[in-house]
């Protein structure tokens, strides 16, 4: 156990540096887009057009390699497949360290669009699959908190940091921690494998009568649920989707929550932008009092809640909040709604980890991966949010 624990802390520290790094540029990125793209102006259709772009061809990409890195990382290991996307994930942050003119941004785009394809989600899904491997299904759901604990405590240091750094220090300390990141990943993280991962998934997707294939639903009733051979098709989704019916469920509920948040993430900098003039200290006072409040929720709050509520009512309070966050946005009358509205993430980051855990429980240790099959997402929600954005 002492081991685990060990492990456990190194992936969180993992974790923590990889967000750090993409944070500590978020607020500055809609500064440098609308400078590079459309200097001396707070609207720019082209900036938004390139934003939905590059979000659909990201997705197109996305649903294809994280089904790809979750099976991978089943045969090789999940610190094997970590280090793929958290090395890709500095070439743009380096570019945009360099030099922020229109030439530049354009190669970031292109090298943020490729990489993104392989880096977005790919990391949280491992470090998911790595705390699957490693804690049991009654300790899941906290765990899974306190992993989104870490990560919105990465939010919020490095929002904190882009407070107070010029744009050009960000890119310049995102891309030193990113590398940091890789360094301390390779040299302390311990790989993990799934416990009774044999030497290759070969076997049919269904095998009668074998035991690691049966899981309990939420009635108690015995289901058989398919292991994944190497690459999984459509085919493959399709007939887990059908034989577990509460893995179907959860990645309904997880597709339409992953679209209303992409949508709004996609838009919303670019809208407070043109309608109350934000800038990067803004951008990053609103991204830190989120932040604050959600670490703060995930790490203390959830876990004590888990156990008498359940992470089913959790979810549900959750999503919840979610529409009543979207809303205050859409009829923001007033510069200061935005930072009341980011006050709701108190509940509403019960949602992800709810839906993981849930999630977890329906498949058997080989099939951990299964989060990384959330890429399929990434498609509908992509191509949703660039059609409404080219409205």
């Amino acid at each position: 156990m002492e081991k685990n624990l060990t492990a456990l802390s190194h992936l969180f520290v993992t974790v923590f540096l990889s967000g750090f790094s993409t944070i500590i540029v978020a607020p500055a990125i809609i500064d440098v887009t609308m400078f590079a793209l459309c200097p001396g102006t707070d609207e720019c259709s082209l900036a938004i057009y390139l934003s939905g772009f590059q979000q659909a061809i990201i997705g197109l990409g996305t649903a294809l390699m994280m089904p790809i890195i979750g099976n991978l990382s089943d045969q090789y290991g999940r610190k094997a497949l970590l280090t793929l996307p958290m090395t890709l994930s500095i070439i743009p942050l380096a570019i945009l360290a360099c030099n922020r003119t229109t030439n530049y941004f354009y190669a970031y785009f292109a090298f943020k669009t490729l990489t993104d394809m392989v880096c977005q989600g790919s990391i949280n899904c491992l470090a998911l699959a790595y705390l699957a491997d490693n804690i049991s299904y009654r300790q899941r759901a906290s765990a899974f908190g306190i992993l989104a604990g870490v990560t919105s405590a990465a939010y919020v240091c490095g929002t904190l940091a882009a407070r107070f750094l010029s744009t050009g220090l960000a890119f310049q300390v995102a891309t030193f921690v990113s590398l940091f990141a890789v360094v301390y990943m390779r040299i302390f993280l311990e790989e993990s494998i799934p416990a009774d991962q044999g030497e290759g998934i070969t076997q049919p997707i269904l095998k009668e009568g074998e035991e690691d294939n049966i899981i309990q639903n939420d009635d108690n009733a015995p289901t058989k649920v398919p292991p994944f051979k190497k690459i999984p098709s459509l085919g493959d989704v399709i007939y887990l989707m059908k034989n577990s019916p509460s893995f179907a469920q959860t990645a309904i509920v997880a597709f339409f929550n992953n679209l209303g948040e992409g949508g709004m993430e996609s838009s919303s900098m670019y809208y407070l932008k043109a309608r109350f003039h934000f800038n990067k200290n803004q951008f990053a006072d609103l991204m830190l009092i989120g932040g604050i409040v959600a670490t703060i929720s995930q790490l203390f709050i959830m876990p004590l809640l888990v156990s008498p509520i359940g992470d089913g009512r959790l979810l549900s309070i959750g999503l919840f909040a979610s529409c009543v966050y979207a809303i205050l946005y859409s009829i923001a009358w007033s510069a200061w709604v935005p930072y009341a509205a980011a006050a709701v993430s108190t509940v509403m980051v019960f949602a992800p980890p709810s839906l993981r855990s849930i999630a977890s429980r329906q498949a058997g240790p080989r099939e951990q991966h299964c989060f990384c099959l959330k890429g399929h997402h990434f498609i509908s929600l992509a191509l949703v949010s660039f059609a409404l954005q080219s409205l």
